[in-house]
């Protein structure tokens, strides 16, 4: 695993900067509902931009939003610099959002290297979807969620499980045909009630809280917020979203827990903004 120095890991996010810039350009030329999200959104509030030890930035938009977002990008986005990737066009690809890399970089995942795809360094798209305001329906969905991510996952799994009865059981997951496996992922999202319900969540990740999801205005209000010096769009209750997501977010965590995604390889480029 490579241990980045804070050089090499200040051009890295620099380059997810300029992804960032790239992604509130298309979204506020087609008029694009997104935030900032995750440590990226905790960034902004907490250090005016990327938390000082973080390798990755985040947005999230409802799935309407996100699904013309890609729609655009396969027109709109800057593929001298960019390239879109998601399970629709991408193939090989098992993950249930979509990432937007940057041309002439590598950042290998640790236990993704074998992965049949591109990568780049990255800025993950969450869509966030309806999930049962009903708290029954709402934990059988999860269920549901849980069965089709650990399948999706397999092909990880099946290679650096630790128990030879897991990498035996990704193994047999694995099988599964891709075409089937995404259509039971597309199969999860709502059809009835899907943006009006109360309650949303990304599918391909675990559900969070005591809600098993997160609450649908925390995605529809958005509000300008200062990252690193430009201007995107933020949780407008980010304090709700941020004490729900991390409880007391303004504390820094002791540099034990300062964790950052372990990688194998690494190439860096020349950024323009």
């Amino acid at each position: 695993m490579i241990e980045l120095d804070d050089q090499v890991l200040k051009k890295l996010q620099m380059i997810e900067l300029e992804m960032l810039i790239e992604v509130d350009r298309i979204c506020k030329e087609n008029n694009i509902s997104y935030t900032i999200i995750g440590g990226t959104l905790l960034g902004a509030v907490r250090h005016g931009g990327f938390i000082p030890w973080d390798d990755d930035a985040d947005v999230a938009m409802l799935r309407p939003e996100y699904e013309k977002f890609c729609r655009v990008c396969e027109k709109e986005l800057d593929k001298d610099r960019f390239y879109f990737q998601n399970m629709d066009i991408t193939e090989g690809y098992r993950w249930g959002y979509a990432k937007l890399r940057r041309k002439g970089t590598v950042f290998l995942r640790e236990k993704q290297e074998h992965m049949p795809y591109e990568q780049g360094v990255f800025l993950d798209v969450f869509p966030i979807d309806g999930t049962p305001d009903n708290r029954c329906l709402r934990i059988i969905h999860d269920i549901r969620c849980f069965c089709v991510r650990k399948i999706l996952w397999s092909a990880v799994g099946k290679e650096f499980s630790k128990h030879f009865f897991e990498r035996l059981l990704y193994g047999f997951l694995y099988r599964i045909p891709e075409k089937t496996i995404k259509g039971w992922y597309r199969g999860l999202i709502l059809t009835k009630n899907a943006n009006t319900t109360k309650v949303v969540r990304t599918l391909a990740y675990p559900a969070h809280g005591k809600l098993r999801g997160y609450y649908r205005r925390w995605f529809a209000q958005t509000s300008p917020i200062e990252f690193e010096g430009y201007i995107f769009e933020g949780v407008k209750d980010y304090k709700g979203w941020l004490t729900y997501e991390f409880g007391d977010y303004m504390k820094i965590p002791p540099e034990e827990k300062r964790k950052a995604h372990p990688v194998t390889e690494i190439k860096l480029t020349d950024i323009s903004f």
